[in-house]
């Protein structure tokens, strides 16, 4: 079985990106992380990532201190990914929306597929703030999505969800940690899926449906 080539973009504590560590280090899944790309130098999953010596990179400011506008870091991420020969990029908890330039870099430049893990059961609750709206919406049920990354935010294809019931005590940080605990499932279990042909990137049939706590 071929192991795949991955690059994680983050922006936050990276949770999910341990998942894939241990993942990775265990042998559970054939995958070699060849690269984790912040947009934020404080993100701690750079810690976590240099803790496995995965290399990182960093693309937040420039030499003058100015944050890098999007075509900007969209280039120099791109220029990181293309020697490496990544086989997928994982967005998990990356906070930026990319652009046509960056998505086609890495689909036509790279030969490489990109997915994006998003809290909500989409296509419903697209965006940010989602485990509050959808308490305030009176949702029975709520989850998390692996999708294929497009243009427009959050409307990819989708490979696979995870759906828990939505408990009347929930509260917006009860339920997000409910479905971070569906995430650091789901996300590798769509990676699994993908390497062993399961899921075929190119020619996506119906979303994998999960039912977790």
């Amino acid at each position: 079985m071929k192991t795949l080539k991955i690059a994680v973009l983050v922006s936050g504590n990276g949770s999910n990106l341990q998942v894939l560590i241990e993942h990775m280090q265990s042998g559970k899944l054939p995958i070699k992380i060849v690269a984790v790309i912040s947009n934020k130098a404080d993100a701690y999953a750079l810690v976590r990532a240099k803790n496995a010596n995965i290399a990182t990179f960093v693309i937040d400011k420039n030499e003058q201190g100015k944050t890098y506008k999007r075509a900007q870091f969209e280039q120099l991420a791109l220029h990181v990914l293309k020697p490496l020969g990544v086989d997928l990029v994982v967005l998990a908890g990356f906070m930026k929306i990319l652009t046509p330039l960056f998505i086609n870099g890495v689909k036509d430049g790279l030969n490489a597929s990109m997915i994006n893990l998003h809290p909500s059961l989409l296509p419903s609750y697209k965006g940010l703030d989602t485990h509050a709206r959808v308490l305030q919406s009176g949702e029975r049920y709520h989850g998390c999505s692996v999708h294929l990354v497009t243009a427009k935010l959050d409307a990819g294809q989708i490979l696979s969800q995870a759906v828990l019931e939505i408990h009347p005590n929930d509260t917006p940080a009860t339920l997000q940690n409910r479905v971070h605990a569906l995430e650091h499932m789901l996300l590798p279990c769509t990676i699994d899926f993908i390497v062993r042909g399961v899921i075929d990137v190119d020619n996506v049939g119906d979303a994998y449906r999960f039912w977790g706590q």
